[in-house]
């Protein structure tokens, strides 16, 4: 039996969440970077028994969604800093993109590895607030999904039960 309406209603579910993702991450200033140019959805694939499909990013975009707790401030996360600060080097590019530069009391600019450290110890306290860029999306067009899916399998059903009663008389 061909799924062709049920594939497209997961396509359409699966489009929906990665844009509506990306531009959450737009809305909260995270946008245009490596995390929303790494989402992307693979091909809804159909087998005799499932239809299947991801949606991947890169790995520090769960902590972004769902926030990581400080030794400090607690988020309601899953995750969390305990003995171990984020490696400052991975905040470079970060903060060149950012243009952050900031001064000492003499006016000289601070060195960028001292930059890097310091905002990777506010992290390691302060941790990251959960954004939900990707879970509310996810959460939002999921609950319309049953439905959606409800039709496209009546849709499929029909044109199958067409395609054979046309067969049926074409053999007659």
């Amino acid at each position: 039996m061909q799924l062709d309406k049920f594939k497209e209603a997961l396509e359409l579910f699966r489009n929906q969440v990665i844009n509506e993702s990306k531009q959450n991450l737009r809305k909260i200033g995270k946008g245009g970077g490596t995390l929303e140019n790494s989402i992307e959805g693979t091909e809804v694939k159909v087998t005799d028994r499932s239809l299947e499909f991801e949606i991947k990013m890169a790995d520090y975009g769960v902590f972004q969604d769902k926030g990581v707790s400080g030794i400090k401030q607690k988020y309601n996360t899953p995750y969390s800093y305990t003995t171990k600060m984020p490696p400052p080097s991975k905040l470079d590019k970060w903060t060149v993109k950012k243009g952050i530069a900031p001064r000492d009391d003499k006016g000289r600019f601070i060195s960028r590895k001292s930059l890097q450290f310091a905002i990777a110890r506010s992290i390691f306290y302060k941790g990251i607030k959960p954004s939900l860029f990707f879970t509310k999306p996810f959460q939002k067009y999921a609950k319309g999904l049953p439905k959606e899916l409800e039709t496209a399998f009546a849709l499929d059903t029909e044109a199958l039960l067409a395609f054979v009663t046309k067969q049926q008389l074409n053999n007659k």
